[in-house]
């Protein structure tokens, strides 16, 4: 599939179908919207390659009391051309006129298969990991998600654990959980156990192996590292915190299964003993997972977090713009852009990513970026789909419902309110890095959260920001005369010393800070 949501994409059409048996016909034509054009009428006579995908919807019975339609994760990270069981065609070539009125007819006659029992499946890919004496996988049902869906909904977890877990059964662990999207395999780095070779092997590889050797080696501390699998209905990711639509995952994660991760792996089980870090989507939750859970755990590295102030929504100030799309003066307007390079060309407006994501799914159903902070940060509307922040072909943007995310998850905003109760309990903890030439205009929010935070009292909060001047989206931070690829490969060899250190710093008179400092 080559859609994408910048001007490169390839050309894409949605359509919603309901109560579709076999063999019956789904209908896309002039009317139906399109990315990057917006019509059918407006392509261009001349010879293209087709392919449709058909992403299978089932009924949700949520625990509110309204039915939805969404797609199911099935193992493959809630990628719709992934999915097993969605049906689709081989692509084929066609000449298309606009003008001619000629019917092309597609035959959805393949259908992806299960992920379950073959190589990407996480349990079968544990079995076989060399790296199993350290890397364990856990799949676990929840029981406040599975009430809250209607139906058994299951977390996975890859655990890896601390060199010489074995050889002393009566040693305890801090826990460091590693934030980020889905991934089949261990989410930070791929544990590599065997020397890649060193001209064919791609640099995720020697990364890999590298960050092998430390973590066997006594280089880095003994901590049990988690990375959380929590695809959902909406997305590949949760955002690790509890939402009217996409249920309670800040809940689940951190009151059911990482108590259980923690009694199965000897755990500390504390607060002073656990840490927490990301990039993106999981920078965001990195952050929010502190700030919510303050006493749960003590330091988070957010790195190029997803906005943490809606007055910088990416490139929208949700508070003060009356449209997401535009900005209008008395004589002119400008789009709002949306994605760039670290050069500043734009590569995609707000209007034309909202555009995309409406074709792969309406009711906020394109598993896409802008949907799921809606999901997330919304409350459920009168349907029982998420209340639209914005209209997504419009731009307009609806003040009540902004009203309600600055409430619940404008992450600025609540420490201001909060500061009295939140600052003591964060002192220390808080360390942030991003992008100056973040790709989209991230770097904005935390700008915004860095000035908040400066002007706290009692305490004034110690917070620490890094910007890397010029560096585009996933930039971590780290020694300057590095190239940011050299910090990312290294990032969890750079802050588990860190979290370690600050972990002993700050253990209450009694705790366990010997039996895992081997």
């Amino acid at each position: 599939m080559q859609l994408e949501e910048n001007y490169l994409s390839a050309q894409g059409f949605g359509v919603d179908v309901e109560n579709a048996a076999p063999g019956s016909t789904v209908v896309v034509d002039a009317k139906t919207i399109g990315f990057p054009r917006r019509s059918l009428a407006d392509l261009d006579a001349g010879d293209y390659t087709v392919q449709a995908v058909f992403n299978v919807y089932e009924q949700f019975h949520l625990a509110s009391g309204k039915t939805v339609w969404l797609p199911p994760d099935k193992g493959e990270g809630q990628h719709w051309n992934l999915k097993p069981g969605n049906p689709y065609n081989a692509p084929v070539s066609v000449h298309f006129d606009p003008k001619s009125g000629k019917t092309l007819k597609l035959t959805l006659d393949k259908v992806i298969p299960p992920i379950e029992g073959t190589d990407q499946d996480p349990a079968v890919m544990a079995a076989k990991d060399p790296g199993a004496k350290w890397l364990k996988f856990m799949r676990f049902r929840s029981e406040k998600l599975s009430r809250f869906w209607g139906r058994d909904m299951y977390l996975g977890a890859w655990v890896l654990l601390p060199d010489g877990f074995d050889e002393h059964p009566d040693a305890r662990y801090p826990l460091v959980v590693y934030q980020d999207h889905y991934h089949a395999g261990f989410g930070p780095l791929p544990f590599v156990t065997t020397k890649p070779d060193a001209k064919n092997a791609p640099r995720r590889a020697a990364a890999g192996y590298k960050f092998f050797q430390d973590w066997t080696s006594g280089r880095l501390p003994h901590v049990i590292m988690i990375y959380v699998q929590n695809a959902n209905p909406y997305y590949d990711d949760s955002y690790v915190v509890d939402s009217a639509n996409v249920g309670p995952y800040g809940s689940a994660i951190n009151e059911e299964l990482i108590p259980a991760i923690e009694a199965k792996y000897r755990g500390i089980g504390q607060g002073w003993a656990r840490a927490t870090f990301g990039g993106s989507t999981g920078g965001w939750e990195a952050l929010a997972t502190q700030v919510f859970y303050p006493d749960m755990y003590n330091g988070t590295d957010a790195a190029c977090p997803d906005p943490v102030d809606f007055h910088a929504y990416q490139n929208i100030d949700l508070y003060n713009d009356a449209n997401a799309f535009v900005r209008r003066g008395d004589f002119g307007e400008v789009p709002v852009a949306a994605d760039r390079k670290p050069d500043g060309t734009i590569i995609a407006t707000a209007e034309s990513e909202f555009r995309f994501e409406y074709v792969l799914g309406t009711h906020g159903r394109s598993t896409e970026q802008w949907d799921i902070w809606q999901a997330v940060f919304s409350p459920a509307g009168t349907d029982g789909y998420p209340a639209d922040v914005l209209d997504p072909l419009t731009g307009a943007v609806d003040k009540k419902v902004v009203d309600y995310w600055h409430d619940h998850y404008d992450l600025t905003a609540i420490l201001q309110r909060d500061w009295p109760v939140l600052g003591p309990k964060l002192e220390g903890k808080l360390h942030v890095a991003v992008g100056d030439g973040d790709t989209y205009f991230l770097n904005n929010a935390v700008h915004l959260l860095q000035t908040a935070l400066d002007s706290t009292r009692n305490p004034h909060s110690d917070a620490t920001f890094q910007y890397g001047p010029g560096m585009p989206h996933c930039y971590t931070g780290g020694p300057p005369e590095y190239t940011m690829q050299e910090n990312n490969a290294n990032w969890p060899q750079r802050v588990l010393p860190l979290m370690a250190d600050h972990m002993l710093k700050t253990a209450p008179a009694g705790a366990d800070v010997k039996s895992w400092r081997y």
